[in-house]
């Protein structure tokens, strides 16, 4: 027969124990700043992932002035990857937080990721900043107070291509990913073209290669319509139509191209980061850092960036750019039309605040 005083004895130790390693995580992790970045650093958003990571380091670097400290604590950054899937996503976040002590997160790439993770924050009352991921629904019906989002939405997408494509005497069609991404972003170019004709509604698998059936349809929509023509393409990944190799492997070899899209993504989303906490000074207490970020205003490579306080959106520029071919370089240069400012936007709330 077991002794009870033994075993109340056994228990009491293992109480100890218990409480011993967590006071020295805790301890360990007073002199940190953790941050997650969960991104599906495998999957066919691989290379849209590398370059906000590339990009958040960057980014955390020089708004650190090179220190890596913010009121005296050290940036710890903790990888994970969630394989463009939802469920791992979801697992990494959870683990991130839980096992990593993760103070906030960053991330994921894919938009049908971020809306299973979107639930872990709420679960353990920590902000997770969203970049890239583009879908409407995460800062809208899905949203909850700890999610914000550096990365532009569909709507932001949409509107500014309406203001450059919505002229009278013009015809679209669009061609479209068949998931989240895709389908929020055509609905709320819809929604906001008011004077141009929409004529077809293209949407085919994610990891579509052959465009050529796609592509025949969208020919015949347009090919008897009158006045000015336009495909309008949303699309994500490596299957994308206008896929461009050389741009790609050149900016991995050490930043002798110039850095993508995603790459200044990321830096924002470091730049917001270190934002708050300076205002904070380091602390991490997650209620501070969203009163804190509620209506802040951060520099970015796209300029001044502010989270919208009803949904934690950052209202932002967007851009009217041309690609114009030049033989001194092996990609298509962007030329810029016109910066669509935030306030030529009126980007719908669409939560449930």
């Amino acid at each position: 027969m077991t002794n009870p005083t033994r075993r109340l004895a056994v228990i009491a130790l293992a109480c100890a124990a218990s409480l011993a390693t967590s006071f020295a995580a805790a301890q360990a992790n007073k002199g940190e700043i953790r941050i997650a970045h969960v991104y599906d650093k495998t999957g066919p958003l691989e290379a849209y992932a590398k370059q906000t990571h590339t990009g958040l380091m960057m980014g955390l670097n020089y708004a650190t002035q090179g220190t890596m400290m913010v009121g005296g604590k050290k940036l710890v950054v903790i990888e994970k990857d969630s394989q463009f899937k939802p469920d791992v996503g979801k697992a990494q976040l959870a683990a991130a937080y839980a096992d990593d002590k993760a103070d906030i997160a960053i991330g994921p790439t894919g938009s049908g990721v971020a809306l299973a993770m979107l639930p872990v924050a709420e679960e353990y009352k920590k902000i997770l900043l969203v970049e890239p991921a583009v879908a409407d629904s995460i800062t809208g019906e899905k949203w909850n107070k700890y999610i914000f989002r550096t990365g532009r939405n569909s709507s932001q997408d949409a509107i500014s291509n309406a203001v450059a494509l919505d002229k009278p005497n013009t015809v679209i069609a669009t061609l479209a990913q068949d998931y989240a991404f895709g389908r929020d972003g055509v609905k709320a170019f819809k929604d906001a073209i008011k004077t141009a004709k929409l004529v077809h509604e293209e949407y085919l698998p994610t990891n579509t290669t052959d465009f050529t059936a796609g592509a025949q349809r969208l020919i015949d929509k347009l090919k008897d319509q009158p006045g000015r023509k336009v495909i309008f393409i949303i699309w994500a990944g490596a299957g994308n139509p206008f896929k461009n190799d050389a741009l790609v492997a050149e900016h991995y070899k050490q930043f002798k191209a110039p850095p993508d899209f995603f790459t200044a993504g990321g830096f924002s989303a470091a730049m917001a980061v270190v934002t708050a906490l300076k205002k904070t000074n380091g602390d991490t207490n997650t209620n501070k850092l969203i009163q804190t970020m509620e209506g802040m205003s951060f520099d970015t490579p796209k300029g001044t960036m502010t989270f919208r306080k009803e949904d934690h959106q950052a209202m932002q520029s967007m851009y009217h750019f041309k690609i114009k071919v030049d033989p001194a370089f092996a990609w298509g240069v962007p030329e810029l039309v016109r910066e669509i400012k935030p306030e030529e936007m009126d980007v719908p709330i669409r939560n449930k605040r």
